[in-house]
């Protein structure tokens, strides 16, 4: 049995859709465990760009079963337009399998999740949320009114769920809002028809993942986000509502902790963040500017530009204490190229005293000052380096340092965006 877990280790948009891609060419199934369409997995192959924000990052390996499993919040139109933009790219679909268990994102979740936002903002303390209905679609299903991807094929039952979830959104949604949703009818028949579309896809994912382990398959997990937006260990309350650490899978994708076999950590040379919350070694500067054009560092759902910062090594131990990292690929290693120095951040100071704990405080966190390691840095390009030892000595020496300083093994890095730009060092299968 060889499975692993590949895991954001930082604020998200890490490259975890590359490292997928790579890796899901080995793999038997590919299976995303968390989070909905706010997720926005790049992947680069051949020229051919390709954005995902539901479906799994391996379904460019067409003999590799791709699961949506129960712990996502899916929305059936935007999953829909994304396996038809496949279709017209050439890409086969059908080694998709989509959870039965999985909660349904309706028009009424996205209206609540704009709300809250809108007032959020007037006392100035917005969470910057991609407004997609993920937060809201996560609370019905705590709340026991969620309407799950099996009950899109039962007309009289949506009608029933939709009737009573609409009775409460009405005392829950201003009235201009509300207005705005179609009438009962029109929404279970809507949703109803896009069940009979994702009907062959759907199956009990946690029997066909599970079965797949059995047969010592290959299985790839795939979270969304990162985990300093984990709902539980990140910096909440800028964090998404799910968890996309590595113990989400078990939940996520119905399996015991056991099946776990390696975790991998993706982070990249820098650290970068969208929307609000702590970020104790951003650079909003020079530095920070050049990042993020030379890396064209923009969301992929929202097209926010993103914050950047130095790597930091303080944050990626607390990652790696969360989710129990066996090996990290650090991505975009090409960008820093032509700095004079680079710098890591190795501890953060609170009232002049070394911490040796991650704040659960943001106020906390908004003051305590990063500790800076400097190193030299490379001006030699590395886009077509094909092996560690082809990097120059102060590239090979900051993924060393990023090791001593984590204690986690580099398990790869990637020089550019396509997928023969990532090196292995380890080869987990």
């Amino acid at each position: 049995m060889t499975t692993a877990v590949v895991v954001g280790s930082q604020w998200g948009d890490e490259g975890k859709g590359k490292i997928i891609d790579l890796l899901s060419q080995d793999a038997e199934m590919t299976v995303r465990y968390s989070g909905g369409n706010n997720a926005g997995h790049s992947i680069s192959n051949a020229g051919q760009k390709i954005a995902l924000h539901l479906i799994p990052s391996g379904i460019l390996n067409k003999t590799s079963r791709c699961v949506i499993s129960n712990g996502t919040v899916i929305n059936p139109e935007i999953l829909i337009a994304e396996m038809n933009n496949l279709k017209q790219h050439g890409i086969t679909i059908d080694h998709l399998t989509i959870s039965d268990r999985a909660h349904v994102i309706f028009p009424y979740h996205i209206l609540q999740d704009l709300q809250q936002e809108n007032d959020r903002r007037t006392i100035g303390d917005p969470l910057g949320t991609t407004k997609n209905g993920i937060g809201p679609a996560y609370m019905d299903k705590i709340q026991r009114i969620g309407i799950r991807v099996a009950d899109l094929l039962n007309r009289d039952k949506l009608n029933q769920q939709l009737k009573f979830n609409l009775m409460q959104k009405q005392r829950v949604l201003d009235t201009e809002l509300f207005d705005q949703l179609p009438p009962l009818d029109e929404l279970v028949e809507k949703y109803y028809q896009m069940g009979q579309v994702l009907k062959p896809y759907i199956s009990d994912t946690g029997s066909v993942v599970n079965q797949a382990i059995d047969r010592n398959q290959r299985v790839l997990f795939e979270g969304a986000q990162g985990a300093m937006l984990d709902v539980d260990h990140g910096t909440y309350p800028y964090v998404t509502s799910s968890n996309p650490v590595s113990g989400g899978a078990c939940i996520g994708a119905s399996i015991g902790p056991k099946a776990i076999d390696h975790v991998i950590g993706v982070g990249k040379a820098y650290v970068s963040r969208v929307g609000d919350g702590p970020f104790p070694t951003e650079q909003d500067n020079s530095i920070g500017d050049y990042i993020r054009e030379t890396a064209h560092e923009y969301g992929v759902v929202t097209h926010r530009p993103r914050r950047i910062g130095w790597f930091d090594a303080f944050l990626m131990k607390y990652s790696a204490q969360i989710n129990g990292f066996t090996g990290l690929v650090i991505n975009c290693m090409d960008v820093l190229t032509g700095f004079k120095t680079v710098k890591l951040c190795t501890g953060y100071k609170l009232d002049g005293q070394l911490i040796d704990f991650y704040p659960a405080s943001n106020e906390v966190l908004n003051q305590v000052t990063p500790v800076y390691e400097e190193l030299p840095g490379w001006s030699e390009d590395i886009t077509q380096v094909t092996s560690f030892a082809e990097l120059p000595v102060n590239a090979q020496n900051y993924l060393n340092r990023i090791a001593e300083l984590t204690k986690i093994p580099i398990a790869g890095f990637s020089i550019g965006p396509d997928r023969d730009q990532t090196v292995q060092i380890q080869n987990i299968w």
